[in-house]
C-alpha cells in the first residue's frame, strides 16, 4: 500500500504565494506520472498540473504561468508553487500518483487526503 500524504496548504491573500508538497511512502520500485488536483466546493475535482517521470509538464490554463510542478525523484515528492494566487484559486488540492510496486505491477489512481488552500480577497 502507497501513501500520499500533502502539506503546505493555509490561509493567504490574493497575489501570495504558497508550496505544497506531496510525499509518497511504502512498496515503491518507481513513481511514474505525478500530479496536482483540486476541488473547489460545489465543482468536480480538475487538474492543476502533471509531471511525468520524464520531466515533461502540462497546466490547466487557469493556473499557467502561475503555478509551477516539480518533483525530487530520490525523495518521491512532488512539490506545487503556487504564485499570484487568486480567490478562485481556493479549494482542497490533492496529490495524485501512479506508481510500479517492488512486486511488480502498474498502479494508478492513487491520491492523497488533500490540503486546503484558501485564497482570500
Amino acid at each position: 500500500q502507497v501513501q500520499l500524504v500533502e502539506s503546505g496548504g493555509g490561509l493567504v491573500q490574493a497575489g501570495g504565494s504558497l508550496r505544497l508538497s506531496c510525499v509518497a511512502s511504502g512498496s515503491i520500485f518507481s513513481i511514474d506520472a505525478m500530479a496536482w488536483y483540486r476541488q473547489a466546493p460545489g465543482k468536480q475535482r480538475e487538474l492543476v498540473a502533471i509531471i511525468r517521470s520524464g520531466g515533461s509538464t502540462n497546466y490547466a490554463d487557469s493556473v499557467k504561468d502561475r503555478f509551477t510542478i516539480s518533483r525530487d525523484n530520490a525523495k518521491n515528492m512532488v512539490y506545487l508553487q503556487m504564485n499570484g494566487l487568486k480567490p478562485e484559486d481556493t479549494a482542497v488540492y490533492y496529490c495524485y500518483a501512479d506508481y510500479i510496486r517492488y512486486s511488480g505491477g502498474y498502479v494508478r489512481n492513487n491520491w492523497g487526503k488533500g490540503t486546503l488552500v484558501t485564497v482570500s480577497s
